[in-house]
């Protein structure tokens, strides 16, 4: 099986006069679903943020399928590695704009695939974005990161802004995207989640992972 996992060597963040991470060394293997899990500011999103070079460390390595990420194309990093954010944003337009912005040339199979696989219907192509409830926008822009083909999917808080049951139905996406053998890194702090869609956990405190 080809390696999509993440290992973080020894990584120290810092910004100004504070450590974010220090010192870190994880592996976060290509199978299901991995959660970086710990209170707010312990440093998670930090963290989740190097594996797409969003940031980089100001030492120690990052690494990707075993080849560290300061050998990797950024863009073409960005094409393996999808990321889904805690606010979803949506760009000018309808659903379907927004997935061209993604990739221009996916045909309609494959718009009606993408929006299939994250339980939307195709009726909701030609709807405008805006209009679309919290549930069904988080979801479009997950739609917006596959249509790209992405090996793994970096997930910040992504349902931190939902009610109960388009969480539930945000949760049942993901879960089924990592059945289907997507490697997926939440970052979570809600207990319940985690115990819902967690094959693994990361528990992140005061910018170190813990055993």
């Amino acid at each position: 099986m080809t390696d999509h996992g993440f290992s973080l060597r020894d990584v120290v963040v810092r910004r100004g006069d504070h450590t974010v991470l220090d010192g870190v060394d994880a592996d976060i293997p290509s199978d299901g679903i991995t959660v970086l899990w710990g209170p707010s500011g312990a440093g998670k999103t930090s963290l989740l943020r190097l594996l797409d070079r969003l940031d980089v460390p100001d030492s120690g390595s990052v690494s990707y399928g075993g080849t560290p990420l300061d050998d990797l194309d950024v863009l073409a990093l960005r094409r393996r590695v999808g990321m889904v954010f805690q606010r979803a944003t949506p760009f000018a337009g309808t659903v379907r704009d927004n997935l061209a912005v993604a990739a221009p040339a996916a045909d309609d199979e494959a718009v009606r695939r993408v929006l299939e696989r994250v339980s939307l219907d195709a009726s909701l192509l030609d709807r405008d974005a805006d209009t679309l409830s919290g549930g069904e926008l988080q979801r479009m822009c997950l739609a917006r990161t596959l249509i790209t083909e992405p090996e793994a999917v970096l997930l910040d808080e992504p349902t931190s802004a939902l009610d109960e049951e388009p969480r539930r139905a945000f949760e049942r996406s993901v879960l089924e995207l990592a059945r289907d053998g997507l490697t997926v890194v939440w970052v979570g702090h809600h207990e319940a989640q985690v115990e819902r869609v967690a094959d693994r956990v990361l528990r992140v405190e005061d910018g170190r992972v813990l055993a």
